[in-house]
Order: structure tokens, then C-alpha cells, then sequence
């Protein structure tokens, strides 16, 4: 079974950066779409950041469009989400996805919560 294991959150100052990882247990991850969603207190869970399974393509919301870079690594089985100018909304917890054919058995990491202060 693939595990999805995030690291890199923290506390951060409004203006300040971060960088999310994601590393995957196995190396399927190389034939699928992988992607940062993240989830704020009262509210649903929204998509961040895809990137396709090569690496050609990537697809971010329109609030982190300018500021947020995702990237991977297909050798080392890795996703990273650069984050800059961060922004007290883009406080939330943020999870790696793993995108299958079938949304159900999409693969979610544990989460790792970013809090940006004013």
C-alpha cells in the first residue's frame, strides 16, 4: 500500500516562505498525478497545486497562482510545493495527493499545518 508522508510546515511571518515535501512509499508514484490540497478550520478541502505525471504540466488555484511552484522528482519519488509571499489566508493544513483512476482510492498523506501570523 502506498503512503503519502508530508514534512516541511511550520509558523511563518506574513511575507515569509516555506517548502512542502512529499514523499511516496513506492514507485507507482511515477504514473500519477500528484497534487497539494489543503484545508482551512471550517472550511472544504480545496485543490492547491497538480502536476502531471511527468512533469510537464501543472495546475494551481487562482489564490496561490504567482506565489506557489509545485515540482517533482520522479527518481527520488518526491513532490514539493514551494510556497512565497505567504498570505494569512494560506493558513490551513495542507495534504499530498495521489491521484488514481478511481477518486475513491486516491492516496492522502497525513497533513501538515501552516500557519502564516499578520
Amino acid at each position: 500500500q502506498v503512503q503519502l508522508v508530508e514534512s516541511g510546515g511550520g509558523l511563518v511571518q506574513t511575507g515569509g516562505s516555506l517548502r512542502l515535501s512529499c514523499a511516496a512509499s513506492a514507485s507507482i508514484f511515477n504514473f500519477n498525478v500528484m497534487g497539494w490540497y489543503r484545508q482551512a478550520p471550517g472550511k472544504q478541502r480545496e485543490l492547491v497545486a497538480d502536476i502531471s505525471r511527468r512533469g510537464g504540466s501543472t495546475n494551481y488555484a487562482d489564490s496561490v497562482k504567482g506565489r506557489f511552484t509545485i515540482s517533482r522528482d520522479n527518481l527520488k519519488n518526491t513532490v514539493n510545493l514551494q510556497m512565497n509571499s505567504l498570505k494569512p489566508e494560506d493558513t490551513a493544513v495542507y495534504y499530498c495527493n495521489m491521484r488514481l483512476a478511481n477518486p475513491q482510492y486516491d492516496v492522502w498523506g497525513q497533513g501538515t499545518q501552516v500557519t502564516v501570523s499578520s
